[in-house]
This record gives structure tokens, C-alpha cells and sequence, in this order.
């Protein structure tokens, strides 16, 4: 192993946890918002030059592209999490395995999902919400999805291999692989849309071009002696005795990405259900657009957070080095409170909500722009209080206890939030306000339900830190 690999591994075991997160965080950070940002920077060209049926448009194929998300963090997630173990472990003919492996469950992906909603888009969109809005957002939502569907291989593959850098310590080098798609998107969207008029096809084009280049850096990385896991042609495959644990470990954010695709559908179909008419269930779905992005934008602080502690609590699980875990866990669940209460703050104190609803609304509409400040601010009102629940879930995902992580990430989402959407309109004469009501009241009681199993293993940590003691080699 080179020296700078060893380096990298030598960190994970012995540097102080505040300085490995700041270390790995900030890349982490840049790497899941440039990944993020693809959709926010095709919004926010759309939305200044293209007009609300764009909007709404965009609004309507999110949840299809959070569908194929999920597929996505179902195999990067979990392969990732187990590769930091098995590296703790020194295992590194199953870290070679893990990763082809990795890209082997990639590809069948593009065998199967991708022709499925190409030949039925129609259906697809209308399951979205596209029954109900206006048909120009609908042929918009239509020209998109057709162009990028295929290509999306190419994001999974990027998107996977950099969670599997940030695994082995390769922080920058993570960062790095979404530089260049980001890079690329940002550049090409305005040449497409407005430069050579596309419109809506030319955010499309732009992203699948930003999609490849991305993933020819990541292979790069990987295939030039870059990495502390060399991926070898001959490892491309499935492993049966490596499938169980990194599928059960990614179920956990693959169901919390497919419940997030469902809320994306519930809520366009919340609004096409009881806005009065097509026009008014599109414009609600355009502000559905404002939301959806700028909660990516104050997410991924967040999120970054997560992808930073990720590692540090897996390595030393794997070492059995519980006092480094406990002192991980606790830092990752101060500094990810400490997140949320500013994504709350940025989004409820005026003026704050009617800027960033600026940014994706032109101003020649100022009743969209006002709509989606107001939606903004009740939205996410409670946003400060669920920092607790996405630390434990990357906790027990990070741990290899899946069933746990699969509980607390699909609370949220698929127990309270989703019966919110449904029920709270059948009892509320403001309708556009009972759905929107359905955010904070999940935020709060998935706060609640959190506790329970934060504290009992809090106090397990505690418990094992004993153990430690009676080993004088394990480091601090």
C-alpha cells in the first residue's frame, strides 16, 4: 500500500474525531451538494428563463429521478459502509470484491429500470401528479424525462464510486468527481437553454453530458493506482457472501430515498386533488419546486456532516475501537443540531424565504415568488428539531445495524408523513395549507420516537468504553 494510503487509513484509527470530521466534511459537503445541485442549477435556469410550467414540470420528474436516487444508495450506500469496516478489519480482497460488485449491481440497474419508464412515461407521469396539472407542464415533465433516463447509468456510477473514496478516506478525491460534473452542468446549462434556445432539452443534455464526464473521473481514480481499493476487471461480479450484509445496510437509505420519491409524488397529487384547478394545482406545484430545492441547498450542510462521520464511526467500529465511536457519534449529533437550527432560521426569518424564493422564481411573477416564501416558512418551521433522527440513522447504518437504520430513516417519511398528506386536508378548510402542515408536525413526533433508541445506545457505548481500558494499544 502506497504511503499516502496507508496515511489515510492510519487517520480513521488515531486523529482526534473533530479534526477527521472537519477533514472529511467539508469534501463530503462540496461533494453531496455539487451532486444535488445538478437538479437546483436546472431549476434555476428554468425557473428564471423558462416560466412556471417548466417549473412545474421539472417538479413533476423529481420523483422519478429520487426513484432511480434510490437504487442507487441502496448499492452505494451499503457497500460503502461495509468497505470502511472490512478496511478496519484488513480484509482487502473483500474490499476488492465490494467494489466490483458495486459496479456490477450498477450496471444491471440500466437493464432494468431505465426501459421500464422509458416505454411507460406516460403512466409514470401521471402517477406523479401530471393528471392534474396543466398540459404544457406535463409535455415539459415529458421532453426531460425521455432525454435523461438512460444516461442516468452514468450518475450512478459516479455517485457510487465516490461514496466508495469517501469510505477508504479519499475525502478530496470524492469531492473532486462531482467538481467535475458540477463544473460541467453549470457551464453547459446556459449555453443549451438560452445560448442555443433548448429550453427544457437543453437542461437535460447538459446534465447527461456532466453525468459522464463525472463518471470518467471516478474511473480514473480507480483504475490508475489512485485508490486503496484497485478495481480489477476480474472482480466485477456478484458475491453472494458479500451481497447480504451491504444490502441490508443500504435498505436503510434506499427506503428513506423511496419514501422521499413517494412524498414527491404526494404532494403534487395532494395538490391536484384539492387546488380548485389545473392552473392552481401547477402553481402550487412550481412552489413544490422552489421547496424541494432549496431544502437540497440546506440539506446538504447536513447531509455533508453525515458523510463525514461516516467513516470514522465505521473504521473504528470495525477496529473495536468503541471510545473513538462513542466521541464520533456525539460530535456528529452536535454538529448536525447545530445545522439544522440555521437551515430552520434561513427558512422562517423574513426576508430570508422570499430571497432564496428569488432565486429559482422570475420577478416578473411576484405571486409565485410570495406564495413559495409563505410555503417556505411553514414547511419548515420544525426543520431544527430533526438532527437527532438523521445522526442515529447514519449511526446504525455506519455500525451495520440495518434494521435500526431502516426504522428511524423511513419514521419520518412513511409513518407520519405520508398519512399527514392524506388525512390533515379532510379536516382543514385552507386545503394548501393542511398539506404543507404535514412537515412540522413529522418533524416533531420522528423527534420524539428518536429518543428511545439514541439514549439506550448511548448508554451502551458507555458501557463497552470499559473494555478499553484493559487494551493499552488502542488509541484515543
Amino acid at each position: 500500500m502506497k504511503g499516502g494510503q496507508a496515511e489515510r487509513l492510519r487517520a480513521l484509527a488515531t486523529e482526534r474525531p473533530w479534526r477527521l470530521l472537519v477533514r472529511f466534511s467539508w469534501p463530503a459537503l462540496v461533494s453531496m451538494s455539487l451532486n444535488a445541485l445538478y437538479a437546483v442549477v436546472d431549476r434555476l435556469y428554468i425557473g428564471q428563463g423558462c416560466g412556471e410550467a417548466a417549473m412545474a414540470g421539472l417538479t413533476l420528474v423529481f420523483p422519478v429521478m429520487m426513484l432511480f436516487g434510490a437504487f442507487g444508495v441502496f448499492v452505494g450506500a451499503g457497500h460503502s459502509a461495509v468497505l470502511s469496516i472490512r478496511l478496519g478489519e484488513g480484509d482487502r480482497v473483500s474490499c476488492e470484491k465490494l467494489l466490483g460488485q458495486l459496479v456490477a449491481l450498477k450496471l444491471l440497474f440500466l437493464c432494468v429500470l431505465p426501459p421500464l419508464v422509458f416505454f411507460n412515461i406516460d403512466t409514470v407521469l401521471g402517477w406523479c401528479g401530471g393528471r392534474g396539472v396543466s398540459a404544457e407542464a406535463f409535455a415539459n415533465a415529458k421532453e426531460y424525462l425521455k432525454i435523461v433516463v438512460f444516461s442516468h447509468v452514468f450518475a450512478h456510477l459516479a455517485f457510487g464510486f465516490s461514496a466508495m473514496m469517501r469510505s477508504e478516506g479519499a475525502a478530496r478525491q470524492s469531492m473532486a468527481c462531482m467538481v467535475v460534473g458540477f463544473g460541467t452542468n453549470l457551464v453547459l446549462d446556459p449555453i443549451f437553454i438560452f445560448g442555443f434556445g433548448m429550453g427544457i432539452a437543453g437542461a437535460a443534455w447538459a446534465t447527461n453530458i456532466a453525468m459522464f464526464f463525472s463518471f470518467l473521473f471516478a474511473l480514473r481514480y480507480y483504475t490508475g493506482g489512485f485508490s486503496a481499493v484497485r478495481l480489477r476487471l476480474r472482480r466485477i461480479g456478484i458475491y453472494p457472501e458479500l451481497l447480504a450484509k451491504p444490502c441490508g445496510i443500504g435498505f436503510a437509505p434506499f427506503l428513506q430515498q423511496l419514501l422521499g420519491a413517494a412524498i414527491n409524488v404526494a404532494f403534487p397529487v395532494a395538490f391536484a386533488k384539492w387546488a380548485p384547478t389545473p392552473e392552481a394545482a401547477t402553481t402550487q406545484i412550481a412552489s413544490l419546486g422552489v421547496f424541494e430545492s432549496v431544502v437540497i441547498l440546506v440539506l446538504m450542510p447536513i447531509l455533508g456532516a453525515q458523510q463525514g462521520i461516516q467513516p470514522i464511526i465505521g473504521y473504528n467500529w470495525g477496529a473495536r475501537n468503541f471510545r473513538r465511536v462513542k466521541a464520533a457519534f456525539v460530535l456528529g449529533f452536535w454538529v448536525t443540531t447545530f445545522l439544522c437550527v440555521v437551515a430552520t432560521l434561513v427558512q422562517v426569518v423574513p426576508p430570508f424565504p422570499e430571497w432564496l424564493a428569488r432565486v429559482f422564481v422570475s420577478s416578473s411573477n411576484p405571486a409565485l415568488v410570495d406564495l413559495a416564501a409563505k410555503d417556505l416558512m411553514v414547511a419548515n418551521c420544525m426543520l431544527w428539531c430533526i438532527g437527532l433522527n438523521i445522526t442515529a440513522t447514519t449511526y446504525f447504518q455506519s455500525i451495520g445495524r440495518p434494521l435500526s437504520a431502516i426504522v428511524l430513516s423511513t419514521m419520518r417519511q412513511g409513518f407520519i408523513m405520508l398519512p399527514m398528506i392524506c388525512f390533515l386536508p379532510h379536516f382543514m378548510e385552507d386545503k394548501m395549507l393542511a398539506i404543507w402542515l404535514s412537515l412540522p408536525v413529522s418533524d416533531v413526533l420522528c423527534c420524539l420516537a428518536t429518543l428511545v433508541p439514541f439514549l439506550l445506545h448511548m448508554r451502551f457505548l458507555s458501557r463497552v468504553r470499559s473494555n478499553e481500558a484493559r487494551n493499552p494499544c488502542m488509541e484515543q
